[in-house]
């Protein structure tokens, strides 16, 4: 079977913003490369145990990771001692995500699923969801986007939380600071920035050290309105870090990452 290797964008390619594009955009050769972009050493490092150390304190033990990418998270999880159901949209992601799980003396239960439709594939409850490396950026509708996170929020015990991240796109839609990848994308030789930027859409370039070149169109989620949008699904609270930390200026994180609690809190909507 041939594997495709390059992307296809059409003639115009700033006028691609559909959820379902990322399919396609995740070609073998980018997937092939996509570790060389993370570097799950550096990334280690740069997140520590935040996301470890968040769902112990708040007494998860079964976490549904939604966007399982190439494995990073669903491993690192896997040696906490969490159990983990690994789920992504993308057969070729799960695929690498197995294969680097397998090198790390762990096998992951996988799930191939669209997060519209999460609860037809996946039939059980979670302790916790997660949502990480900028994945739900992917979803270029406001529908598609309200339906995805109901989906999560129906998967989660009556307690349960979503944890979800999002590249900080305020900043670089009000051009207050040049984003950088100094948490996220960790590869020493790989070039990760906006090449296009408009209110509906950040079409991304990352340049590898070998002069391969892939592009990504995602929504620039704005981090007011991904809040928003959390509670009027039914969250109760939302509390919002800036790289890892409660406190920032909101010009400076280079990534957001809002952790929803589901279990009802009287009065928590209005806060």
């Amino acid at each position: 079977m041939k594997h495709q290797t390059e992307q296809e964008y059409g003639d115009d390619p700033v006028a691609v913003r559909e959820s379902d594009k990322y399919q396609q955009e995740y070609v073998h050769a980018f997937v092939d490369k996509w570790d060389e972009l993370i570097d799950w050493e550096g990334r280690a490092k740069a997140e520590g145990e935040f996301f470890i150390e968040k769902l112990r304190e708040l007494g998860i033990k079964k976490v549904l990771d939604v966007a399982t990418g190439t494995g990073f998270h669903s491993v690192q999880l896997l040696k906490a001692g969490f159990e983990v159901t690994s789920v992504d949209g993308s057969p070729t992601m799960l695929a690498k995500a197995f294969d680097n799980a397998r090198k790390h003396g762990h096998i992951l239960r996988t799930i191939h699923a669209d997060w519209r439709m999460l609860n037809r594939d996946v039939h059980d409850l979670y302790d916790a969801v997660i949502c990480l490396g900028n994945s739900f950026t992917h979803l270029h509708n406001e529908n598609d986007r309200r339906k995805a996170l109901a989906e999560y929020y129906a998967t989660l015990r009556h307690d349960g939380i979503l944890i979800l991240d999002q590249r900080n796109y305020d900043a670089i839609l009000d051009h207050r600071i040049e984003p950088g990848h100094d948490f996220y994308y960790c590869g020493d030789e790989v070039k990760a920035a906006p090449e296009y930027v408009d209110e509906s859409l950040a079409r991304f370039k990352y340049e590898f050290a070998d002069g391969a070149t892939f592009h990504l169109n995602m929504y620039p989620l704005r981090k007011a309105y991904v809040e928003r949008l959390m509670k009027e699904v039914g969250f109760q609270r939302v509390t919002t870090y800036g790289d890892f930390k409660e406190t920032y200026r909101k010009s400076e994180p280079d990534f957001f990452v809002h952790v929803a609690e589901k279990k009802y809190i009287e009065g928590a909507i209005e806060e």
